[in-house]
């Protein structure tokens, strides 16, 4: 039997790129390999909202060590008793964890053939691993199942999680790091609203999804909350 071979488009290619150095970013702090490449960046000429973060990006990796961005992350995102910043769609589609939406990406993870690595100690929801998830499916996945996933499991809170984190008071090198996630989110969210024009209603999977996407109860944090 002849394999299909899928075929990336540049554009969807440079999408899961950007997924996975987020992922990077806010999985942990960035170690010094990825600090001297994020300063080695060609930044386009053309002017816009992205390229501005990615040249502010690129300014902040020349000015901290690995050793003071290990600093920061841990007080960005874990403190002593809970950080600023909590990086989990639970809690910004709610203003709890480990709640509904937890369970429902779980769910949903199964089903596309994702399962959480022993070693790995933070639940699924945690920001950076739904961006590694998002890399792979752009590179794998059909496009309805982008879409649903990115709109059950991302695109309703991401713009305030990259404000929080753009705005928390210890955010020095994290600051462009989240005004570059808003920007490409951004983009992004133009990407998925063409993408569902394009997406027949009947498409497999389509009314399903849909459904359960509604069941999950949103509840906005307070900014207070977010930030403390």
């Amino acid at each position: 039997m002849t394999e299909l071979v899928r075929e990336i488009s540049e554009n969807d290619q440079l999408r899961a790129d950007i997924y996975q150095i987020l992922a990077a970013l806010l999985r942990r702090h960035p170690s010094a390999e990825l600090l001297a490449f994020l300063a080695e960046l060609e930044i386009d000429a053309e002017e816009s909202d992205i390229t501005a973060a990615w040249a502010a990006l690129k300014v902040a990796a020349t000015k901290y060590t690995e050793k003071e961005l290990e600093e920061e992350y841990f007080n960005i995102f874990y403190g002593v008793g809970r950080g600023e910043v909590l990086p989990y769609g639970s809690w910004f589609m709610t203003g709890s964890l480990m709640d509904k939406p937890l369970a429902l990406l779980r769910q949903d993870l199964l089903q596309l053939g994702f399962a959480r690595e022993d070693e790995v100690k933070e639940p699924e929801d945690h920001v950076a691993a739904l961006c590694e998830v998002m890399g792979t499916l752009i590179l794998e996945a059909p496009g309805y199942r982008q879409l649903a996933f990115y709109q059950r499991h991302i695109g309703s809170w991401i713009a305030r999680f990259c404000d929080t984190l753009e705005k928390t008071p210890s955010a020095a090198f994290y600051a462009p790091v989240a005004q570059l996630a808003k920007a490409f989110f951004e983009i992004e969210a133009n990407e998925f609203e063409q993408l569902s024009l394009d997406i027949p209603v009947n498409c497999p999977g389509s009314e399903a999804e849909a459904a359960a996407s509604e069941s999950v109860e949103k509840i906005e944090p307070s900014t207070n909350e977010l930030a403390s």
